[in-house]
């Protein structure tokens, strides 16, 4: 009697098989794709037009939108109202949207019903409007503000008729900020409502088994957010948060309607009306806004593989780990 496995052995020679040898080679016949072939001609006709478009058609003016590129006022509208605009607002929006994120998966149902409400107004109206109404609104409703040595004090001493209104000091508010910090704090603000969406996905991803592990090591509910949760929930919060990132990015030209001289879509704007080539002086923004973009998105293809390490082989990294097995010789059948 034979066993299964027995039976799925081939005979040997001695036994009157045919050995493997006496096959040769396997003639495989690759899959043929025309289609990726018709494709690929189609793309390369419509690239090649769109390129003799750009080097033959004189009115792009590429010297001269080179040129615009390096003018001062462009300048430093790339650095005051693109970067730095892009940095703080970000920093306002990754804080904020982090505490608003966690409030929403909080106990309390207060801290809950906060971040709902928040994200809700925020996400609700459009960063254009948050940015005319902020940089242009708060100034005018409130010029200065009165510190007291408590809330309501100005209004408890009206009411009580004291002589003294109980005012500490004044902030004059247009004197202290500028339109800039005020576009900056209305990007944050609304930059925050989708982060918060951002990190509470990034937190639900992690088990909940890794909390309980935290709590059992007497972490309090803070340090396991912080040394536990956070750390594993970054793998998920990167990809959109650089996202996020290069959309604030392209988001400051906004500041444009406000106006704020020192942008960088602004001043191209600017330079384009006045000389009259308004195309090329677009394209100098173009060109700085792919320049920078394209910084970005090396920064977070770093950060994606510096945080996603240890969760499992990505295609790349199954490869690269096939080569590096050929290469040792340890390959399966003793490196043939």
């Amino acid at each position: 009697m034979t066993t299964s496995h027995d039976a799925a052995v081939p005979p040997s020679p001695d036994e009157g098989g045919t050995s493997s040898a006496e096959y040769g080679p396997i003639d495989a016949v690759p899959v043929r794709h025309p289609g990726r072939w018709v494709a690929l001609l189609v793309i390369a006709v419509i690239f090649a037009m769109i390129i003799s478009s750009l080097v033959t058609n004189e009115r792009w003016d590429w010297p001269y939108a080179f040129r615009v590129m390096n003018y001062n006022p462009v300048l430093e509208g790339l650095i005051k109202g693109t970067i730095i605009a892009t940095i703080g607002s970000m920093i306002i929006g990754v804080t904020l949207g982090t505490v608003v994120g966690i409030m929403r998966l909080s106990d309390n149902p207060v801290l809950t019903f906060v971040g709902f409400l928040y994200t809700w107004f925020f996400r609700g109206i459009p960063r254009l409007v948050l940015v005319v109404l902020f940089g242009t609104g708060i100034g005018y409703l409130y010029p200065r503000f009165d510190i007291g040595p408590f809330p309501f004090s100005q209004q408890l001493a009206g009411w009580l008729g004291l002589s003294n209104d109980l005012t500490l000091f004044t902030l004059n508010v247009n004197e202290i900020s500028t339109t800039l910090v005020w576009a900056i704090i209305a990007m944050g603000l609304s930059e925050a409502a989708y982060m918060a969406e951002i990190a509470r996905a990034g937190i639900m991803s992690v088990d909940d088994g890794q909390r309980e592990a935290a709590a059992a090591l007497g972490m309090s509910p803070g340090l396991s957010m912080r040394r536990i949760v956070l750390p594993q929930a970054m793998r998920v919060i990167i990809p959109p948060t650089g996202n996020e990132t290069i959309a604030m990015l392209k988001d400051t030209s906004l500041l444009a309607y406000l106006p704020l001289a020192t942008e960088l879509f602004n001043q191209t704007q600017i330079i384009g009306n006045r000389t009259l080539k308004i195309m090329p002086s677009l394209m100098a923004a173009c060109l700085w806004y792919l320049v920078l973009t394209s910084v970005l998105m090396v920064g977070q293809h770093f950060l994606e593989k510096r945080f996603g390490r240890g969760y499992g082989n990505t295609a790349v990294e199954t490869k690269r780990d096939v080569n590096r097995t050929k290469l040792t010789g340890l390959t399966i059948g003793g490196g043939k």
